[in-house]
């Protein structure tokens, strides 16, 4: 008998006050072929239970059980589970809106050049006391094409990884989640782009992306700012080498001392520095290991050299991008933006 369409995938470690609701949010959607491959990574609480009820409820919903290995190792599984010609993710402390599973594959059925698609999500914490997740969250939601989704991926994560979908021959061809001590959401959608994988968001909210305060992006190592410094470094350098005509020169705008660390990391892997550029005037004439720290007006112009913007403070990408583009730069070919 042929398997479902649609494969979603959830780890679940621990969850049992929140995966009744991640089920049922799926077990609504209309308009698709799935199943769920739910996986207890070794969960100490109700969460076996709780799946195991619904797998004898509803056929949809397949359960199994591993030893606590973490979440990509249950991500994996998961994954090595399913039987859908397209593979979702989604967590189970989330919620799929209406209609999410069958607009993503029909994302993909009409666009056969396209291997992953996401969506517009809602955040789902504290606007108030989680400004920073809220404002990145609505920066996601901006980016809805391949070029736009491609040319910020060294910024932040372009498309939330429980919003993902996907076909099951980038999984072969690509791979699956790596272990490491880097966040391997963000290491797979960078691999995938660097081995030519195209993406698109649905433009709609298909996903409520909750934010409690033990989610592991905000409580483990793997997922803290510096692991992704040092996992988009090795991406961009080889983006770089690939797209920069000046290649292996750059400029770098910024030269407070976070940015310098963050850009430095550029230098372990060939890429060299010709200055730093900034606005402030305390900063503007210093020399730092060796390199000048130049006026930003001083910035080479479009064809004259490739400028890497690392300043991550509130508002300052977009204005360092209007200022370049002001000068007739174009993002991907004159600059990219790194932070």
């Amino acid at each position: 008998m042929a398997g479902p369409r649609i494969s979603v995938t959830m780890p679940c470690y621990n969850c049992g006050a929140t995966v009744a609701g991640a089920l049922d949010s799926l077990l609504a959607q209309e308009g698709a072929d799935f199943e769920v491959v739910a996986v207890d990574d070794g969960s100490t609480d109700e969460t076996a239970s709780v799946l195991a009820e619904y797998a004898c409820r509803d056929g949809r919903v397949r359960t199994f059980s591993i030893s606590h290995g973490g979440v990509i190792r249950a991500a994996n599984a998961a994954i090595e589970a399913s039987r859908g010609q397209y593979i979702a993710r989604m967590d189970a402390d989330d919620e799929a809106l209406p209609g999410r599973l069958a607009a993503q594959a029909g994302l993909l059925d009409d666009h056969p050049d396209v291997g992953l698609v996401g969506c517009r999500v809602r955040f789902g914490g504290c606007r108030r006391k989680c400004r920073g997740y809220a404002r990145y969250v609505d920066w996601t939601n901006t980016l809805l094409d391949h070029e736009a989704i491609s040319l910020n991926r060294f910024v932040e994560f372009p498309v939330p990884n429980p919003s993902i979908m996907f076909r099951r021959d980038c999984l072969e061809k690509h791979g699956p989640y790596r272990e490491g001590d880097f966040p391997e959401d963000y290491d797979l959608l960078l691999r995938w782009l660097e081995g030519g994988v195209r993406m698109l968001k649905a433009d709609a909210e298909l996903l409520v992306w909750n934010d409690p305060p033990d989610r592991l992006s905000r409580t483990h190592p793997r997922y803290d700012v510096d692991a992704f410094y040092r996992v988009k470094t090795e991406y961009l350098a080889r983006w770089l080498a690939r797209n920069n005509p000046h290649h292996p020169v750059v400029h770098i705008l910024g030269s407070g001392r976070t940015t310098r660390k963050r850009a430095d990391l550029l230098l372990g892997h060939g890429i060299k520095f010709a200055a730093y550029y900034d606005v402030d005037p305390n900063k503007i004439g210093h020399v730092v290991h060796g390199l000048p720290v130049r006026d930003r007006a001083e910035a080479p112009r479009p064809g004259e050299g490739f400028c890497i913007p690392y300043v991550a403070s509130r508002g300052a990408r977009e204005e360092i991008a209007a200022f370049l583009e002001g000068r007739g730069g174009r993002l991907g070919r004159d600059y990219i933006p790194a932070a």
